[in-house]
Parts: structure tokens; sequence; C-alpha cells
């Protein structure tokens, strides 16, 4: 079984430190997703806290922290860990790395992005993959930490969005961020999602996000069944008849197009560590020869052969390569502050 155990060394320091479990993206991401991450919560309890990021918007956070804490320059030194699409602060691959980063003397913030994880009756209005407004507001009301951003899948477009947003007025305390197999191209991803052999994918998130639809009261209109053929199919249906008309985008394309990241990775200005593997079945790698992984020297880019989907699951002591890859980074910002 898995442990956290502090080991001998600092952990993985290259791609060559990655020694795939499985040489399959979908079995890699599957795995993964069912692997658990041993985390003890009675070692580091975590205090839940709300933060007002808008009029009739608040969203849940768990903070834990060290009671004789690793401080920098008289701070605290924090990792703020934000969840994929439909995901919470509970999804496996949070508790994985927010395991490893405490064990590396880390405190860790695990944020709800709004309506998720149960906190649907905290927030009156929905999210969409480019929505910075949360993950801004809680790292700004936290300025009395050095904090480094996390984003997985979703939370990794939202992630690198803001870090290209703040450009160069990006605040002291927030030292660099760090984004895991991230939709950098909403539409391009769209598409994938709904092909043949992804489908089982799409399903789940309709699955849940017609869910929370219910549960709040929110409506597609009626338009969407006779322009659909009966009902909506795919994500590409659902943002063109929910979450387009809910942020004031024209459609689907046009949201897409506004709230991917890749639109703003040239602007970011703190040292930022994307992974991404070469057989994600959801995002493909075609969108990381972008030119500003070569252009913009802010951006180290990591890119396995193999490891599936917010998954990286490894042969050896570093079972999670992912999770340590991102506690490393932090750890090198930190020292060299």
């Amino acid at each position: 079984m898995p442990s956290h155990r502090q080991p001998d060394r600092l952990g993985p320091t290259d791609q060559n430190d990655f020694n795939p479990l499985v040489q399959n993206g979908h079995l890699q991401t599957i795995l993964a997703r069912f692997w658990p991450p041993l985390f003890d919560f009675r070692r580091y309890p975590g205090q839940a806290c709300l933060f007002t990021t808008e009029p009739g918007v608040r969203v849940l956070a768990w903070l834990h922290q060290h009671q004789i804490p690793s401080i920098s320059h008289g701070v605290r030194d924090t990792l703020v860990i934000v969840h994929g699409l439909e995901g919470s602060a509970d999804a496996s691959y949070v508790l994985k790395t927010t395991a490893i980063a405490l064990e590396r003397g880390f405190d860790v913030l695990r944020l709800n992005i709004r309506t998720c994880g149960g906190t649907e009756h905290l927030s009156q209005k929905p999210y969409h993959s480019g929505l910075t407004n949360d993950l801004r507001s809680v790292c700004e009301q936290l300025s009395n930490r050095r904090l480094f951003m996390i984003g997985f899948s979703m939370g990794g477009n939202m992630t690198l969005k803001l870090a290209g947003e703040w450009e160069a007025s990006t605040p002291t305390h927030i030292r660099g961020a760090c984004v895991v197999s991230q939709p950098i191209d909403l539409s391009v991803c769209a598409h994938r999602i709904g092909e043949k052999y992804n489908r089982i994918y799409e399903r789940r998130f309709l699955k849940s996000l017609h869910k929370k639809l219910k549960e709040k009261g929110w409506v597609i209109p009626s338009k969407a069944s006779s322009k659909t053929g009966g009902g909506i199919r795919s994500l590409i249906d659902f943002d063109n008849f929910f979450t387009a008309p809910a942020f004031g985008f024209q459609d689907a394309i046009d949201y897409y197009n506004r709230a991917s990241s890749i639109h703003f990775l040239n602007s970011i200005r703190i040292p930022t560590l994307v992974i991404q593997s070469q057989d994600d079945p959801l995002v493909p790698f075609e969108l990381f020869r972008h030119r500003s992984f070569g252009q913009n020297t802010s951006l180290t880019l990591e890119s396995p052969a193999h490891g599936g989907h917010v998954a990286f699951l490894s042969r050896g002591p570093f079972r999670f390569w992912a999770s340590w890859k991102i506690v490393c980074f932090c750890e090198g910002l930190r020292n060299d502050t």
C-alpha cells in the first residue's frame, strides 16, 4: 500500500524520476481515481474557512496548518489547491498533494470552487471553467501568507488564467503556481471528451452537472430540447444552453474562447510548473506545443510520455509523482527567496 512517510531523499527532480505504474492513459486515469491517499486528518486536522468572494457567493475551504509552522520571511508558506470539474476539496489528488505538502512543512488550503463539495447553499451563482473570481479573492484575502497556487484539470485552467490576468501586477505574496492536466483550450478539450472512447467521462460529468441544476433549481431553456433532439447530450450542449447564457457569453464557442488559459500563458510572470502527460485521454498534448512554452521563461513544462489525466501513478517510493513534483517545485521557490 502507498505511504506518505518522508523518504530519505527529497523526491522527483526531473522527468526521468517518473516510472509509470502502467503505460496506458485511460488505465492510469481510472486507477488514480480509486487509489487511496492515506491522508491522516487526526495528525493535521482541518479548519473550515468561509470566504466571501463576491456578493451572494461564499466558498468553503479547509485549512491544515502546523502548530509549529515553517516560516519564510516571517510568514507561513501555504499551498492553495483547486480541484477539477465537478470535483471537490476532498478529491483524491487533492488529498494526496495535501499529505505530501504537510509532511514537507507547508500549510495547505483545500479550496472548493463555488457550489462544489456540498456547498450549493453558499452561492446563488454557478461557476465555469475559466472563472477566476473565487481563487483571486481567496488569494488576496490571504496576503499574510506566502502562497503557491496549485490547480488540477479545470482548477489548472483557472490557475493559469488568473496568473496571466495578474501579469506584472501579481501580488507579491503569490510566489508561484503548479498545474496538472489542465485543459488550456476548452473548445479543443470539449470536443475531445465528446469522442466515442471518452463518453464514459462525459456522461459522468453531465450526470453531476444535471444533479446540481436540479438541486439549485436552475433551468436550461426548453429550446435546448428541440435543438439537441430531446435533451443535453454533451458538455458542448450543456455549455451552449446553460453555461454561456448564465455568464453572458454568446454561446459555447464564445465562452471557450474567452475562458481558456491558452490566451493568457504569455502574460504569466510568476514561476509556474505545468505537468501534462502525452497520453492524457481528455487533453490533447498538441496544445502544449504552443509558442508560449518556449517564449515565456516563467513556464516550465514537464511532459512524460505516460501519466493519464490527473494520475501519474509511479512505481517506486514516489507513488504520486505529480504531487511530489509539485511540492518539490514549491520547495525550490521557498528556498530561493
